[in-house]
């Protein structure tokens, strides 16, 4: 169940590499799919694979972004959210964590 209380199917994770200093993982989200809640432990960047919207629910309320494919972004360690596919198609992204 995700933070809004709304049963959601899962986001699906593959880590495709991992060192002392990174992680990498492929995040796909079939349509209505999520995360589930999460603090984000280091800095990370995101790099879209596909161009459309992720619903946002943060503590501080909910919100859309607007990705677009290649349209990387950098969030600090301590992020929380549940990140939510609002397509009707499929929607996928890297992330790359900075253990370092």
């Amino acid at each position: 169940m995700s933070a809004a209380g709304i049963e959601r199917p899962a986001a699906q994770a593959t880590r495709q590499l991992e060192t002392e200093r990174v992680r990498v993982t492929l995040w796909r989200f079939a349509p209505g799919a999520a995360t589930g809640h999460h603090r984000h432990e280091y800095d990370y960047v995101v790099v879209p694979l596909t161009a459309g919207r992720l619903l946002l629910v943060e503590p501080e309320g909910e919100r859309i972004a607007e990705l677009s494919i290649g349209g990387s972004y950098a969030r600090p360690a301590g992020v929380e959210h549940d990140v939510v596919n609002a397509n009707d198609f499929e929607f996928a992204f890297i992330e790359i964590e900075l253990k370092t």
